[in-house]
């Protein structure tokens, strides 16, 4: 599948801006399932510092701001060859040695709910216990914006049972650590029926002996297929977030994102020949 993507963030400031410093993590890599035939980071208001490769592999670009500014605008755009692996990404590569993926954080440290949640999950190998925990967390957990932060924990949304693909994912990757499975936070892009979005998607890989790093997307109840695009990884979402940074002075902030995810052109012509 091919798959345009088109992503925005703006941030605007009620004051002038002395300095700000803005981590992205806006460029998908060629890996297992997707290929990217071009793809292009604008930044207008900032600039370029460095970029560079991340401990979990992710392409890092820092930009910032040194004098008066009230305004940036970020926009990341290309094309992304998609296949359907039914959620199978392989075999674990990069820095980060696998053990690291058992270590809680303090946006998935398990309590109780998650802890009991894990226990209940069922099946024959560890393949069919993360699909029933994606199962009951599917029905337990209640999608649901504006219910949750940034900074909700996985135990806090679950004890909500609402949230967003973000708490979803936490609370997946808190329960699969309690039973000894490594599992990592993923951000993304999702075409859905609605090209147009307001926030990038997020779901959990854990990983599998004979399989590797396997997807589920609980928020959805789905292992990721051809309609997904891997943007980066982490332990949660402060490691994997597509946009996060620091600005000095006491301005306050606004931000507003804008992504559209839809077949390419070329994706259209494709289908109306076959």
């Amino acid at each position: 599948m091919l798959l345009k993507i088109s992503h925005t963030t703006e941030y605007r400031y009620d004051d002038p801006v002395q300095y700000s410093l803005q981590r992205l993590r806006l460029t998908p890599k060629n890996q297992p399932g997707q290929i990217v035939l071009h793809w292009r980071t604008i930044v207008d208001g900032a600039r370029q510092e460095a970029g560079y490769t991340d401990h979990f592999g992710n392409h890092v670009d820092l930009v910032s701001t040194n004098a008066e500014q009230v305004a940036i605008r970020i926009v990341a755009e290309g094309e992304v060859e998609t296949e359907d692996r039914a959620g199978v990404f392989g075999p674990h590569q990069g820095f980060v040695p696998l053990w690291l993926y058992l270590r809680e954080t303090p946006l998935t440290r398990s309590g109780k709910l998650i802890r009991d949640m894990a226990k209940a999950s069922a099946g024959d190998n560890e393949l069919a216990r993360m699909h029933d925990l994606m199962a009951m967390l599917h029905e337990t957990v209640a999608y649901r914006p504006g219910e949750t932060a940034a900074n909700t924990t996985a135990e806090q949304a679950l004890e909500r049972k609402q949230g967003v693909c973000q708490d979803h994912a936490h609370i997946f990757i808190s329960a699969a650590r309690h039973l000894g499975i490594p599992a990592r936070y993923v951000s993304g892009y999702l075409l859905m029926e609605m090209p147009e979005q307001t926030a990038s998607h997020a779901w959990a890989e854990v990983h599998l002996q004979g399989l590797g790093w396997v997807g589920f997307d609980a928020a959805n109840k789905i292992c990721p297929d051809a309609r997904y695009v891997r943007l980066s990884t982490g332990l949660d979402y402060k490691d994997a977030a597509p946009v996060s940074g620091m600005v000095v002075g006491k301005a306050a902030e606004t931000m507003s994102v804008s992504i559209t995810v839809a077949p390419s052109a070329g994706q259209s012509q494709a289908q109306s020949q076959s």
